[in-house]
C-alpha cells in the first residue's frame, strides 16, 4: 500500500495502482478494527471505480464486525447530511472530489463534527500498516431515505424573495447530477434554470470537474452570455464546492462570493465575525473592516475550516477553493448546490445583479496559485528560511499556514501543499507593476532556497 495516499485531509490516489478493490478491503478491515463504536455510514460518488471500491470496503468493514449503513451513490454533502441526521460518529465517503477521473479516495471520519485530518489520518495510517485487525460478523443496512431527508433540509434552509432568477448550472457530469434537477424543481417558482453537462458520467467527458479553475468554466460563461442568464453556477465532482459566473460572463472568485454573502447576512448574523483562509484576497479584509466584522484568517484545508466554523460559532464562512459553510439555517455542511441556492436567494431579495453587488470592491491584480516543485522532506525547511528572510527585513507575517504577508496594497503567500510535493505561492497587488515586482522578489527566493537545501 502506498503511504503517500494518506494525505492531510483524506486518502487519495490513482486507480488501480494506489487504490483498488484489494486496498479498499484492507482499509475496511482496518477501519472496522480501529473504531470503538461499531457503526459506520458509507457512500460513494459517480467515478467509474467507486462501485468496486465501495463493495470491497464494505466487505472489509463487515468482516471486522461493523454494522454498515450504506447510502450507495450520493454526493458528499448528502452523505454529511445523513451522517448528522443519524447522529453517527464514524463514516467513509468514497470520492476523489474534483480530481481527474483516474483518481479515487476516501474521506474518513471519526467525529460527529466532520472529516478527519492531520494527525488523526496519520495515526490511522500507522494502524493499517501494523496489520492487527479484528474479526467479527457485521451487517449491512441499505439506507433508502437519503433523497427525502436531503431535499427537506434544502427546502427548509432557503427563503426565496419575490424576484425570479435565470440560472445556468454546470455540474460537470459529476455526482451532483444525481440530485441537482430535483433540488431546483423545488424552487421552480423562483428559478428559471438550465443545466449543461447534466448527465452523471464518471469519465467527465466535457471538462475537469473543478469550478475553482476558470478554464473549466468556459462553456458555462458562453451559455450565460448567450442566454442572458443572471448567473452561472459550477459544481465540482462530489458537489461540495461551488463556482460562479456573473451576468456578464465573468469568472468570480469565491472570496468575492464571501464578501457579497457577509454583506447580505450581516443584519441577521448571530455572531458578528468572519472567517477566511490564507488564499483569500485582501479585498475580503478591506470589506469586512468596512462593516466592522473582525476576520480570522485560518489555514487552508476543508477539514480545518469545517472544524473551526462548526465549533467556534460562525454563522457563515468559506475558503478560496470553493467550499462554503452555513450554520444559520443549515447544519454546517459545505454543499455546492446549497451554497448556490443561498447566492440565488440573495439575488431574489434585491434588484441588483452580481456585477452591481461587486462594483465597489477594491480592484486587486492577483496571480492564480503558482506551484513550485519541492520534495516533501524539504518543504518545511524552505518555509522556515522564508520566515527568516522576512523576519530579517522587519516584515510582520501570519504563519498559521506557511507565510502570508499582508501589505497595505495586497499580500504574498508561500505555503506547503498538503497534497503534492510542491510549494504553492499566490500574490496580489493593486497595480500590475507591483504584482510583477513582488513575484520577482519571492519566486527566485523560494527557488534558490530549494536549490540550496
Amino acid at each position: 500500500m502506498n503511504k503517500n495516499m494518506f494525505r492531510e485531509y483524506d486518502i487519495r490516489g490513482i486507480y488501480p495502482d494506489d487504490i483498488n478493490g484489494d486496498i479498499a478491503l484492507t482499509i475496511g478491515k482496518a477501519f472496522g478494527s480501529y473504531i470503538k463504536e461499531k457503526e459506520v455510514i458509507v457512500g460513494h460518488d459517480n467515478r467509474l471505480s467507486s462501485p468496486e471500491i465501495h463493495e470491497n470496503l464494505i466487505a472489509g468493514l463487515v468482516s471486522a464486525g461493523v454494522h454498515v449503513i450504506d447510502l450507495g451513490l450520493c454526493t458528499t454533502p448528502m452523505y454529511y447530511i445523513i451522517k448528522k441526521h443519524l447522529g453517527l460518529t464514524n463514516g467513509i465517503m468514497i470520492t476523489a472530489s474534483h480530481n481527474p477521473k483516474e483518481y479515487n479516495g476516501l474521506k474518513i471520519s471519526f467525529s460527529k463534527i466532520g472529516p478527519a485530518y492531520g494527525e488523526a489520518i496519520t495515526k490511522f495510517r500507522d494502524f493499517i500498516f501494523a496489520g492487527n485487525f479484528t474479526k467479527g460478523n457485521g451487517s449491512i443496512t441499505k439506507f433508502t431515505d437519503t433523497k427525502e431527508i436531503y431535499l427537506k433540509a434544502i427546502k427548509d434552509g432557503i427563503n426565496m424573495g419575490k424576484r425570479k432568477i435565470k440560472v445556468a448550472y454546470d455540474p460537470a457530469n459529476g455526482t451532483g447530477c444525481v440530485i441537482l434537477k430535483e433540488v431546483l424543481d423545488i424552487f421552480k417558482d423562483y428559478i428559471d434554470y438550465d443545466i449543461i453537462y447534466g448527465e452523471s458520467d464518471g469519465n467527465f467527458p466535457n471538462h475537469h470537474p473543478d469550478p475553482s479553475v476558470e478554464a473549466n468554466m468556459t462553456a458555462l460563461k458562453e451559455y450565460v452570455t448567450s442566454h442572458n442568464c443572471d448567473l452561472g453556477i459550477g459544481i465540482d465532482g462530489d458537489a461540495d464546492r461551488v463556482g460562479l459566473i456573473d451576468n456578464k460572463g465573468n469568472f468570480i472568485t469565491v472570496d468575492k462570493i464571501m464578501i457579497m454573502m457577509y454583506r447580505y447576512l450581516y443584519p441577521t448574523l448571530k455572531s458578528k465575525k468572519a472567517i477566511m483562509d490564507v488564499k483569500c484576497s485582501k479585498a475580503m479584509l478591506d470589506e469586512m473592516q468596512k462593516i466592522n466584522l473582525p476576520v480570522f484568517v485560518n489555514r487552508t484545508g476543508n477539514s480545518y475550516q469545517n472544524y473551526t466554523i462548526n465549533t467556534e460559532g460562525y454563522d457563515f464562512g468559506g475558503e478560496f477553493s470553493g467550499h462554503l459553510w452555513f450554520t444559520d439555517k443549515w447544519p454546517g455542511v459545505d454543499d455546492g448546490i446549497y451554497a448556490s441556492l443561498r447566492i440565488i436567494e440573495m439575488l431574489t431579495n434585491t434588484n441588483s445583479s452580481i456585477t452591481d453587488l461587486l462594483k465597489d470592491i477594491p480592484k486587486y491584480y492577483n496571480t492564480p496559485e503558482i506551484k513550485i516543485d519541492c520534495p516533501d522532506d524539504k518543504k518545511k525547511i524552505v518555509i522556515d528560511k522564508v520566515k527568516e528572510y522576512v523576519t530579517n527585513k522587519g516584515i510582520k507575517f501570519n504563519d498559521i499556514d506557511g507565510v502570508r504577508i499582508d501589505f497595505a496594497d495586497g499580500f504574498a503567500l508561500i505555503r506547503q501543499s498538503n497534497t503534492t510535493p510542491c510549494l504553492t505561492l499566490r500574490f496580489e497587488k493593486q497595480t500590475e507593476e507591483d504584482l510583477k515586482a513582488i513575484q520577482d522578489e519571492y519566486i527566485p527566493l523560494v527557488n534558490e532556497i530549494i536549490k540550496n537545501s
